[in-house]
């Protein structure tokens, strides 16, 4: 039942559909059960007591978990953690499951697909009230979530780009929509000749003091709280869009690189990764997608709209064996 036979491989379909294990997943991240399991609260008892819950109603939720390969039950009513539960103790999965932060509006945003299918607009405010950028400026909450799981905490230490000529004859670059700065940070931690200047939102910028910081940076870095779609400071050598343009369509990717453009005449250059991708490649869905309708480009597609702004692109391969794309005045 529920299975289909494609390209001579079985399909488990019904698996495919199943809804149980990831809101299972959700709940259990959001609960904070591996952490009072890796406490040594491991009786169904004393967890449902510890995190407030029905106790017949949790032991049931374990249990299609343990079946799914997601805790054991070494014995009647007491569950231990195992190897695929102990990624829930990771800070960043957690963040990315819980349901009372930025995890619980992209796992309910998924409600929105089939309205994004019909219309190609994205269907966000129809659950939440309000676009997903203006809902998080209405709840600061959230987006310290949003920052969280953007940066070190969900993503890990970022690696900074190769760059043609090396960074050596850059001496200062602007992070356009940085977030609370971990790449800022990182770049500027290893080429300490550099300054750098973060760009993002008021209340983004603002948590960024505990991450320059850490790096020993502090001193060689500003930050400017404004919207990349308003004019931005000008003069740098380099210009990063680091995973930024994929949160926008063709003309929001237009206007903010329109802006680094205006910013950077006539010696500097733009550098983009994270949203361009190989001719050919096409992308299927992801949560920028459903949140805002976000896309990846073609690099042809991506050079189409970076000349419309005077730019002209050209792919700069990376260790990874993926590519950031530098954009330069034609």
């Amino acid at each position: 039942m529920g299975r289909a036979r494609v390209s001579g491989k079985s399909v488990d379909m019904e698996a495919l559909g199943d809804l149980c294990t990831p809101w299972s997943l959700r709940v259990v991240a959001t609960l904070g059960i591996a952490e009072c399991i890796a406490a040594g609260t491991s009786r169904i008892d004393d967890l449902a007591a510890a995190v407030e819950c029905d106790q017949e109603m949790l032991g049931r939720l374990l249990r299609h978990l343990v079946s799914k390969g997601v805790f054991d039950e070494p014995e009647p009513g007491r569950f231990a953690l195992n190897p695929a539960a102990e990624a829930l103790l990771q800070p960043g999965f957690r963040l990315y499951l819980d349901l009372d932060g930025i995890g619980g509006r992209m796992a309910r945003a998924w409600g929105t697909l089939l309205e994004l299918v019909r219309t190609g607009e994205p269907a966000y405010h129809q659950v939440f009230g309000k676009p997903f950028w203006e809902d998080l400026v209405a709840h600061p909450e959230l987006a310290a979530s949003f920052d969280a799981l953007m940066g070190v905490v969900g993503h890990g230490v970022p690696q900074v780009p190769s760059i043609t000529g090396g960074w050596e004859s850059v001496r200062r670059v602007v992070d356009v929509g940085g977030g609370t700065g971990a790449m800022l940070a990182e770049v500027l931690r290893a080429h300490p000749h550099l300054r750098g200047t973060l760009v993002d939102l008021p209340g983004t910028v603002a948590r960024a003091g505990e991450v320059f910081d850490a790096a020993g940076v502090s001193d060689r870095v500003a930050v400017v709280g404004q919207s990349f779609f308003d004019p931005l400071p000008s003069g740098a050598d380099v210009y990063l869009l680091m995973k930024v343009l994929n949160d926008w369509d063709a003309d929001g990717t237009t206007a903010i690189l329109r802006r680094c453009a205006e910013a950077a005449r006539p010696d500097g250059r733009v550098i983009v990764s994270g949203v361009v991708v190989p001719d050919g490649e096409r992308q299927g869905l992801s949560p920028e997608t459903i949140l805002v309708g976000g896309r990846s480009d073609t690099l042809s597609e991506f050079r189409e709209i970076a000349q419309s702004v005077g730019l002209d692109v050209e792919p700069v391969e990376q260790p990874s064996g993926r590519f950031v794309v530098e954009c330069r005045f034609i």
